[in-house]
């Protein structure tokens, strides 16, 4: 039992150098499956070389992976490069607004708004103001809640009808005090010092329009959530990292996002009246507005350490619904930022703007053949395609992995495989879906079934039990991880 003991203290002490050990194992057996898979591959290459839809399919597919891993160095070039701006003093910080827009969150939304109160911005520069779009549940009577545990700190606005979330922001910016508006939805707890973080960057730089928050998943306790959290950190902690560098961040989270209120309004009404082929836009207010920002020549930027924790999907048909909802914004975003990012939109980093929306073009244009060609070669050549799939993706996902050790030292990297496989298996069909349908909108994830009062009520304290204990373990492995 001794050596047992010293057998998993010493596991526990190095697990990180264990982590890293297996990602680089798994790589080098990724690289392993490529280089034997030789006798198996005859059919498939004379196949690919004789048929001319299967030969031109391969080489678009070939162009997008070499332009890729072309992109992504150049991204991880300007990642490593990145630093966020430190903390303005009390005296520097901006009058700020934080909108918080409710649609059905229950219970949770009071825990949001309360971690907005307590945190260590200044009472006299902060206004904060939730919007109820119509909730047919209790979350009415939690925002009044929270109105009485801090007096004349929230002003509440209720609207009697949903009008989407860009509705409920609208009214809550028209209402705003602050020189800076802030987004945070109603399901999101941010830490202490999110809010002083998040708009320190607009001090002393008038350049930058607006700042993305970093956005961390608060409900980790199934698996699709731990998978997504490794995902969220490499998207935001590496992408969003290079794009602040490049001063072109793409999309600010709804979760989490700071604009400078003169921007915002000389837009607003367009942006709440956009329209995409003839329809109402009622999704991707966070990209259309990323975009508006954009436009007016402005820097979009990302601070690392404005960090919120927000729910996500536990179940697949929910985190379908999401990400169709986020791929069809992309396609619509994508195609609205084509038409002013050619042009002299500003005079710095126009260059780097247009490199990042040709890759979104790349990867989103071609997403349906290159999906038909998949499918065909599952089906004529299963265990050639599952060689080559396995050894690339894990090259691929080892880079995320790796990444999320080195930045968290946690065991929890390993979930990037995880995602990897459950990604290419069960979520490569949502990019070519939403290309063909972005025509189409809804948010797809707000409505809620009729429960019993006692239900509810279960549900609501098991909520604010499990989601108090999380935030408790983040913020202490956080101060673990700036004390190490």
């Amino acid at each position: 039992m001794q050596n047992l003991a010293t057998c998993l203290s010493l596991i526990k002490q190095h697990r990180i150098d264990i982590v890293k050990y297996c990602a680089f194992f798994l790589s080098f057996m990724g690289l392993v499956m490529m280089g034997l898979q030789g006798p198996h591959m005859l059919e498939f290459q004379t196949t690919m070389a004789q048929s001319v839809w299967f030969h031109s399919l391969a080489q678009v597919g070939f162009c997008v992976v070499i332009s890729t891993v072309f992109f992504y160095s150049w991204l991880a070039l300007n990642a490593f490069r990145y630093r966020p701006i430190a903390a303005a003093s009390d005296s520097d910080l901006p009058d700020l607004t934080v909108v918080v827009p409710a649609y059905n969150e229950g219970a949770l939304v009071q825990q949001t708004l309360r971690s907005l109160a307590t945190g260590d911005y200044p009472a006299e520069k902060l206004q904060l103001i939730a919007v109820d779009d119509g909730s047919k549940d209790d979350t009415w009577h939690y925002i009044e809640a929270a109105c009485r545990e801090f007096p004349d700190q929230i002003m509440a606005i209720r609207q009697l009808k949903n009008g989407g979330k860009r509705r409920a922001l609208y009214e809550g910016f028209r209402r705003a005090t602050g020189t800076v508006l802030v987004t945070v939805d109603s399901d999101s707890i941010v830490e202490t010092d999110t809010l002083r973080n998040l708009v320190s960057p607009f001090v002393g730089d008038p350049d930058c329009g607006a700042v993305a928050g970093n956005v961390r998943v608060l409900n980790r306790d199934a698996i699709i959530p731990h998978m997504i959290d490794v995902s969220f950190v490499f998207g935001f902690e590496f992408i969003r990292s290079a794009q602040s560098v490049l001063r072109t961040v793409l999309c600010t989270p709804g979760a989490l996002a700071a604009y400078r209120k003169d921007l915002v309004m000389n837009v607003l009404d367009e942006w709440l009246n956009q329209k995409f082929l003839g329809r109402e836009a009622n999704i991707g207010e966070d990209r259309a507005i990323t975009n508006l920002i954009l436009r007016q020549g402005k820097s979009v930027l990302f601070q690392r350490n404005a960090t919120v924790y927000t729910n996500v999907p536990v179940r697949y048909q929910d985190l379908c619904k999401m990400l169709i909802r986020w791929g069809r914004s992309n396609v619509r975003e994508t195609i609205k930022m084509a038409g002013f990012v050619f042009g002299n939109f500003r005079d710095h980093h126009r260059i780097s703007a247009r490199l990042l929306l040709a890759m979104q073009c790349l990867w989103c244009a071609p997403s349906p053949v290159l999906f038909i060609l998949m499918i065909s070669l599952v089906v004529l050549f299963p265990l050639q395609f599952a060689i080559v799939s396995l050894g690339g993706g894990a090259l691929w996902n080892t880079i995320s992995a790796l990444f999320y050790a080195h930045r968290y030292r946690s065991s929890d990297a390993l979930w990037a495989y995880g995602y990897g496989v459950f990604h290419f298996c069960a979520l490569a069909w949502i990019a070519p879906y939403s290309l063909l349908t972005a025509r189409r909108s809804g948010w797809l994830t707000r409505e809620i079934k009729e429960r019993s009062p006692l239900h509810q009520g279960q549900t609501r304290k098991s909520i604010r039990i499990r989601q108090f204990a999380v935030v408790q373990k983040l913020r202490s492995a956080a101060l673990g991880l700036s004390l190490w």
